[in-house]
């Protein structure tokens, strides 16, 4: 086991009380760190899509690899052009990556891209492998079909 470990993670910092009602109640847990600088802070754990949308609002921006994380959570349904939309769903016991609201056209590009679909109950269906691969299948997508909004998925 290593001694120490890197990863992202994003704090809101400061004044939190005025704004602390309007944080998301996924976690009220306070943290205490210290930047390799020195710098101390003090502030809330929040997702990459809370940060994504507050940043801006207009036009929201997520990394593929933020992008399959807040999908395979399940709490976040993303919006992409042209009607297509991403979110978690659970298909024969086994949580997937769904994308809904593509067209005929659009199929041969989206198996190109490395999307896999299956006929269920009539329907045909298209999914985000869940695999190390979901992440670039979700960059080539999020190149071509750019994010336009990031929703709740309680809100949704």
């Amino acid at each position: 086991m290593p001694e120490f470990t890197d990863s992202e993670i994003h704090i809101v910092a400061g004044l939190l009380l005025p704004i602390w009602k309007r944080l998301p109640n996924e976690s009220s847990r306070v943290y205490r760190l210290q930047t390799d600088a020195g710098e101390r802070i003090i502030g809330r754990r929040v997702s990459p899509v809370l940060v994504a949308t507050a940043l801006d609002a207009d036009k929201p921006s997520l990394s593929a690899d933020n992008a399959f994380a807040a999908l395979m959570d399940g709490k976040t349904i993303l919006d992409l052009s042209e009607g297509l939309q991403l979110r978690r769903v659970r298909v024969m016991g086994a949580n997937r990556i769904e994308l809904t609201g593509f067209t005929d056209q659009m199929r041969d590009r989206l198996r190109a891209y490395g999307l896999f679909h299956e006929i269920i109950s009539w329907k045909l269906r298209m999914f985000v492998s869940t695999d190390a691969t979901g992440t670039a299948i979700l960059s080539k997508l999020l190149e071509r079909y750019p994010l336009e909004r990031i929703a709740d998925r309680a809100a949704a």
